[in-house]
């Protein structure tokens, strides 16, 4: 596990359950004490965390109020803006699309603001704000409503999600898991999944590589219940053939090497994706 990915897993169980203690970390984990509070400082550094004697628990003031979104934007950045290309890529003119929260969708919505005609229901507070900003007028955003929580997800109000109508969901998770299926901690943000899921003709899971394996408290579907999963070229063959046998497409998207930075030029185009994708085969 990288330093980044094991970051935020303490960040995600502090958050959950309001605090933890260093030894509790190390067997959770499976890394030594030092390295579990060397963690913790770096995040409490940052100001996500508290440190206290033997453990660190959430920050209470406002400031944390949303960091489970603010950290994970920092995070598989070029594998997500890989994915994120290869699902827009998906979405023609005129479609009705819905985005659940997260990072990565995040990133599917920046892609979408080039695609004519849509209409995108979304519960990302984020997301909505990044289309409705774009000012097109023919984009249409359906902003969900409910509770805000940490990564800025609204849940709650299923009944209404449930008599949509949507092409595609564009769905983020926590975790994919052979035997659990998608996975997320949050329990109301599962059943708002679910009913984004109920709503939809196909449904896309945009996740990178190191959700592979994560198993989160609730499950929102089976693996076979899903049409298409865009994940980068960072996954493993096991699980390759593993995700080719129990969903219906799967499609890889390799990432870009990092872009060169400029010297005396313009800064390069923070929307700029690689356009190139290797797709596989149908389980």
């Amino acid at each position: 596990m990288l330093a980044q990915q094991r970051q935020e897993r303490i960040l995600e169980h502090v958050q959950l359950t309001g605090g933890a203690r260093v030894s509790d970390l190390v067997e959770l984990l499976g890394v030594s004490d030092m390295t579990i509070r060397r963690d913790i400082a770096l995040l409490a550094r940052r100001g996500l965390v508290a440190r206290v004697h033997g453990g660190a628990t959430a920050v209470g003031d406002r400031s944390a109020d949303e960091p489970g979104f603010a950290v994970k934007s920092g995070l598989q950045t070029l594998e997500k803006e890989a994915i994120a290309a290869a699902a827009a890529a998906l979405v023609k003119p005129g479609d009705c699309v819905a985005v659940s929260a997260g990072t990565t969708t995040f990133a599917v919505a920046r892609h979408l603001r080039t695609v004519p005609g849509l209409t995108v229901v979304t519960n990302s507070v984020p997301a909505a704000d990044l289309l409705y900003s774009s000012g097109r007028d023919d984009l249409t955003v359906v902003l969900t409503g409910g509770v805000r929580t940490p990564s800025d997800a609204l849940v709650g109000p299923v009944a209404a999600l449930r008599s949509l109508h949507v092409d595609w969901l564009f769905l983020g998770v926590h975790g994919i898991d052979e035997r659990a299926g998608l996975t997320t901690p949050n329990l109301e943000e599962a059943e708002t999944n679910r009913a984004l899921i109920a709503s939809a003709r196909r449904v896309v899971v945009t996740a990178d590589s190191t959700k592979w394996a994560v198993v989160g408290l609730s499950s929102m579907a089976r693996l076979d219940e899903v049409d298409l999963v865009v994940v980068d070229d960072g996954l493993d063959d096991d699980a390759r053939r593993t995700l080719q046998s129990r969903v219906g497409r799967l499609v890889i998207a390799p990432r870009a090497a990092p872009p060169p930075q400029p010297v005396g030029g313009a800064d390069p185009d923070p929307d700029h994706a690689p356009q190139g994708i290797d797709q596989e085969g149908t389980g």
